[in-house]
């Protein structure tokens, strides 16, 4: 197992995630939220009280 680095900056409904794999983005509140990862995928998630949610991606590169 190696290691790896994730750090996420929040600035209002907007966070902008940094790992080992590059830079990602996303943008909403705990409810909803959409993000595009450092690899180019887009998902849309959306969480509801009671540990719900649910996850769907959208579009972007294949995960390699």
């Amino acid at each position: 197992m190696g290691w790896g680095y994730r750090k996420s900056i929040k600035i209002g409904p907007f966070r902008l995630n940094l790992s080992r794999g590059g830079v990602g983005h996303s943008w909403g509140n705990r409810a909803f939220r959409v993000t595009r990862t450092a690899d180019g995928r887009r998902t849309l998630s959306v969480n509801l009280p009671g540990g719900f949610h649910w996850r769907k991606t959208l579009g972007g590169s294949a995960r390699r």
